[in-house]
C-alpha cells in the first residue's frame, strides 16, 4: 500500500466570538466580495470609462446580495428541489453550506442589469469589468470547500504525489479537485482574463470580456468535473457527464455568442465627459 496524504483536519470555524462563529466559507464571500470591488475601483478608471469611482463602489451591495441569494436559490433549483420542498425552511439555513455558482452567477447578472439600469450605465461594458474580477472570488470559495473537507474528488492512484484520503469517505485515495478547480476557475481564469483587459482594443467591445468569462469558466468547471466526485443525491447522468457539466454548456454558447457580438456591434466610446468627473 503506498502511502497517501491524510487531509489535515481544519476547523472550518475560524473563530468563536461568543455563539457567533465565523467561518472560513463566509470569509472566502466576504474577502473575494471586498477585493473584487476594490480592484473594480482600479479597472472603471480605465478608458473607456465605463462608471465612476462612487458607482463601483455603491455596486458593493448589489453584488453581495446577488452572489448570496442567487447562489442559495441556485443549489437549491437545480440540486436538491424536492428536499427544499419539504422542508422549506432548511432554504434559509445557508450556514449549513450549500450554494450554487451557475445560481450566483445568475444573480449577479441580474444585479448588474438592474445596477446598470439605476445607473444608466452600459450593461455590457460595466459587466466586462465586473466578470475580469469574479475568478478571485472562484479561487477564494474553491480553497474554503478544500479547508471544509468538502466537495472532494473522484478515486485517485495512489502512487499521485497529491492524491489524499479526506474525511467522511471510504478511505482510499482521492483527487484534491477543491485546489484543481482554484488552480483553473480562479487562477488561471484571472490572469486569462487580466491580460485580456489590459488591452484596450477588447475593452472597447462590449461584451467580449464578459463571454470570454462565461466560456472560460466553462470550459475549466467541464474539466475539473472529470476529477470532481457528484454530488451523492445526483451521481452521474447519461455518458457519465455530472450537473456541473450539463449547467456549464449553456455558459459556453452564451460566453461564444457574446464574443461573436461584441465585435459586430459598434466601438463603445465609454461614458460621457459630465459623467467621468466624479470617477
Amino acid at each position: 500500500m503506498l502511502p497517501v496524504l491524510m487531509f489535515p483536519q481544519f476547523d472550518p470555524v475560524l473563530i468563536h466570538l461568543g455563539p457567533l462563529a465565523i467561518r472560513w466559507y463566509a470569509l472566502a464571500y466576504i474577502a473575494g466580495i471586498v477585493i473584487g470591488i476594490q480592484l473594480l475601483k482600479k479597472l472603471v478608471r480605465w478608458t473607456p470609462r465605463v462608471a465612476t469611482v462612487e458607482q463601483a463602489d455603491d455596486f458593493l451591495v448589489w453584488v453581495t446580495l446577488g452572489v448570496v441569494f442567487g447562489g442559495r436559490l441556485g443549489y437549491v433549483l437545480f440540486y436538491q428541489p424536492e428536499s427544499f420542498l419539504a422542508h422549506p425552511l432548511q432554504i434559509f439555513a445557508v450556514w449549513q453550506g450549500g450554494m450554487s455558482f451557475h445560481g450566483g452567477a445568475i444573480g449577479v447578472i441580474l444585479a448588474m442589469i438592474l445596477f446598470a439600469r439605476r445607473y444608466h450605465l452600459s450593461f455590457l461594458a460595466f459587466s466586462d469589468r465586473v466578470t475580469t474580477l469574479v475568478p478571485i472570488g472562484l479561487g477564494f470559495g474553491r480553497i474554503a470547500n478544500f479547508i471544509n473537507g468538502e466537495l472532494w474528488g473522484r478515486y485517485a492512484d495512489p502512487s499521485l504525489p497529491w492524491a489524499m484520503v479526506f474525511p467522511g469517505t471510504d478511505g482510499y485515495p482521492r483527487h484534491p479537485s477543491q485546489i484543481y478547480e482554484a488552480l483553473t476557475e480562479g487562477l488561471l481564469l484571472f490572469l486569462v482574463m487580466l491580460m485580456a483587459a489590459r488591452n484596450h482594443g477588447l475593452r472597447e467591445r462590449p461584451g467580449f470580456l464578459a463571454g470570454l468569462f462565461l466560456a472560460g469558466y466553462g470550459c475549466a468547471r467541464i474539466f475539473c468535473e472529470f476529477f470532481r466526485e457528484p454530488d451523492a443525491f445526483l451521481g452521474y447522468f447519461s455518458f457519465g457527464i455530472t450537473m456541473g457539466q450539463i449547467l456549464s454548456i449553456p455558459m459556453i454558447l452564451a460566453g461564444v455568442a457574446l464574443m461573436i457580438h461584441a465585435f459586430r456591434a459598434p466601438v463603445y466610446a465609454g461614458l460621457p465627459d459630465g459623467k467621468q468627473e466624479s470617477a
